[in-house]
């Protein structure tokens, strides 16, 4: 299904860039997230939390759909064509590339934080994976209480 910026219109949303092959920044940072939006309790179901590929070659929706079964069910996933995800991760100003490894494996190097958007979709803050849990919970706390 179509993803439309305006399902997000006067909800607060967190934004993430990565990839379902990552080997550890993305599962970290879902797992992370995961975690918050359990702290959170009730409140968790008025944040969006989205999840874009920048590796939609791999990353089906099928593929995304598996994926995110291992974290909290609200993290949606996104994904479209090479030049959508170019274009959205511009402009987000969001970092990545595609490195390869030989025989015919690659990785991608990407940014590895969580742009954190308030009700009228201006950025509020980022998460940055290395943040602990109470730093993160406490940002989406005040993003969930900003006007």
């Amino acid at each position: 299904m179509p993803f439309s910026a305006a399902s997000l219109a006067g909800r607060p949303y967190a934004l993430f860039f990565g990839f379902t092959h990552c080997p550890d920044i993305c599962p970290t940072t879902l797992l992370q997230m995961s975690n918050v939006l359990l702290h959170l309790g009730a409140d968790a179901d008025r944040v969006a939390v989205l999840f874009v590929t920048v590796d939609p070659e791999r990353d089906t929706p099928d593929q995304l759909r598996s994926y995110l079964t291992s974290f909290d069910p609200r993290i949606r996933g996104l994904t479209g064509t090479p030049t959508q995800i170019r274009a959205v991760a511009a402009a987000w100003k969001a970092a990545y590339d595609r490195i390869d490894e030989g025989n015919g494996t690659y990785t991608i190097a990407h940014s590895a934080h969580v742009y954190l958007m308030d009700r009228s979709g201006e950025q509020q803050d980022t998460i940055n994976f290395q943040e602990d849990e109470v730093a993160q919970l406490t940002k989406l706390r005040r993003l969930l209480a900003s006007p």
